[in-house]
């Protein structure tokens, strides 16, 4: 078998990360509500206070010559006709977990990179969705179609694909080996260093990642701490780089503020389906579907934020559970048109009263059916069709031998029997793979070929030397010279300590 160092490499290996990054996201929160007409003014957003400096700026504004970190009074001498909107933070964090609960319909593993970024692994969807280019232009498609402008960076580690997507570098780079050549000339801002460290590595020549990773790492360190080093590791794949995944909330509620107020019902539309694609991403994300709903509207004085802000509520129900955003929009318009709006609206809230599971759509199984709906159970076709023998529940059983550990019955699990995904508290929480052969195989000559990568391990199973079938092994989670991941054992029954290895299960 190989060492620790071949045995990380098999860790990493296929793992491909694509980071989101929304350079105007401060302007987005405001602006993706607008109609085009409103969004072709010039508009702001300042750091509020007693001095405001702008933070960002649209095109329409940049034309007129507005710069970021300008004054707003100069921006209002250049543009008389300037809308502005004081930052809202929370605002921002509320945008990147809906822009985060979209990417999971892609992912499971979804991580926010504050403020104004989050990165997702791809690298185990890629089959899945077609591809890696099809996917990267799938997730900037959907968040573009939320109102929000983004840049993407893919690379083998979260740091390194979030610098290139800050960076606007939108070529991807899919190997640990060519991550080098493409950090080298980006400058070390994108990369989460403290800003009084690029300062004082910029008041001697340092300005890039390549320019740092070329110095002394032992004089880095005593010079910076062990922070800088870690963050040049984390990026070029050297150490792990772990993220807390994200988890949608249990409940939806997304506030979307208005860059101007709107005194038509009709005017509305635009933002109320950016509103109506979040909720949708997140009941997709959730598996749930909505039975009845809430849209909020806030009038013109919710902007000072008054005790009294006038609200207008109006709750929408559904007779099924839905989360098709075309059904969820209609429902939303119809209700609209019959509102008598009592003061111009600042801003809008969507939020999910009453959910219930909803599955996915129902693809065909059996011939000619072609993904419709079935009026029977899937579960009573394939009994008429293959017979009671053939359909089989598989049960858990408290044993630790793993071929003993699960059960077959021809019938519906009987009360008591938890079935394969409701695991018992009494079994251990390790690896368990989703096909577990027959009957173990031995990996002698396979072995004697080309070496396999231990990835987990070792996790000891003895048991039954009560009954006759006694087992002392050491299981570990390996992947083939052909990139499979396997469940792997050493048999010590014999109490040798280089007993034979065999092959029990597969997990991908």
């Amino acid at each position: 078998m190989h060492g620790d160092r071949e045995r990380h490499r098999g860790e990493d290996r296929g793992a491909l990360y694509c980071a989101l990054h929304f350079p105007a996201l401060p302007l987005d929160v405001y602006a993706r509500g607008a109609p085009a007409e409103m969004r072709a003014r010039p508009f702001v957003v300042d750091t509020g206070g007693h001095v405001p400096r702008i933070v960002s700026a649209n095109a329409a504004a940049r034309t007129a010559g507005i710069r970021d970190d300008m004054l707003l009074s100069a921006a209002y001498a250049l543009a008389p006709d300037l809308i502005q909107q004081p930052r809202d933070g929370e605002a921002e964090r509320g945008a990147l977990a809906q822009l985060a609960t979209f990417a999971l319909r892609f992912t499971p593993a979804v991580a926010l990179a504050a403020p104004s970024a989050l990165v997702a692994e791809i690298g185990a969807s890629l089959k899945l969705f077609g591809g890696r280019a099809r996917i990267v232009s799938r997730l900037a498609a959907g968040c573009a179609r939320l109102g929000f402008d983004v840049r993407t960076g893919v690379a083998p580690t979260p740091l390194a694909a979030l610098a290139l997507a800050r960076a606007g570098a939108s070529e991807p780079v899919e190997s640990k080996s060519a991550l080098a050549a493409a950090l080298a000339p980006l400058s070390l801002a994108h990369f989460e260093v403290e800003e009084a460290t690029r300062a004082t590595l910029a008041a001697a020549g340092v300005h890039t990642f390549g320019a740092a990773e070329r110095l002394p790492r032992n004089g880095l360190a005593r010079r910076f701490g062990p922070a800088l080093v870690r963050t040049l590791d984390r990026a070029a794949g050297r150490v792990p780089d772990p993220r807390e995944a994200y988890v949608p909330p249990p409940r939806f509620a997304s506030k979307l503020e208005l860059p101007a107020t709107v005194d038509d019902v009709e005017a509305l539309g635009f933002a109320v389906h950016r509103l109506v694609q979040e909720l949708a991403a997140w009941l997709l994300a959730r598996g749930l579907g909505v039975t009845s709903m809430s849209l909020v509207l806030s009038h013109e004085h919710a902007l000072v934020r008054h005790r009294d802000s006038p609200l207008t509520e109006a709750r929408f129900a559904l007779g099924a559970p839905s989360r098709t955003p075309r059904h969820l929009m209609h429902v939303l318009r119809e209700r609209l048109s019959r509102l008598a709006l009592p003061a111009p609206v600042a801003a809008l809230t969507l939020s999910s009263d009453d959910v219930a599971p909803l599955a996915g759509r129902t693809l065909g199984l059996l011939p000619g059916e072609h993904g419709q709906l079935p009026e029977v159970p899937l579960l009573d076709r394939l009994r008429a069709r293959l017979g009671d023998d053939a359909v089989r529940f598989v049960v858990l059983h408290d044993e630790h031998r793993p071929e003993r550990a699960m059960r077959g019955l021809p019938h519906a699990a009987p009360a008591g029997h938890a079935r394969v995904d409701d695991r018992p508290a009494n079994l251990p929480a390790a690896p368990r793979p989703v096909w577990l052969l027959g009957e173990p195989q031995p990996l002698a000559e396979l072995l004697e070929r080309e070496p396999w990568v231990l990835r987990e391990g070792p996790e000891r199973i003895e048991s039954g030397w009560w009954d006759g079938h006694d087992v002392r092994r050491d299981y570990f989670v390996a992947e083939s010279p052909a990139g499979e991941v396997a469940w792997i054992y050493r048999d010590h029954r014999y109490g040798t300590d280089d007993g034979e290895w065999f092959l029990h299960g597969v997990f991908a």
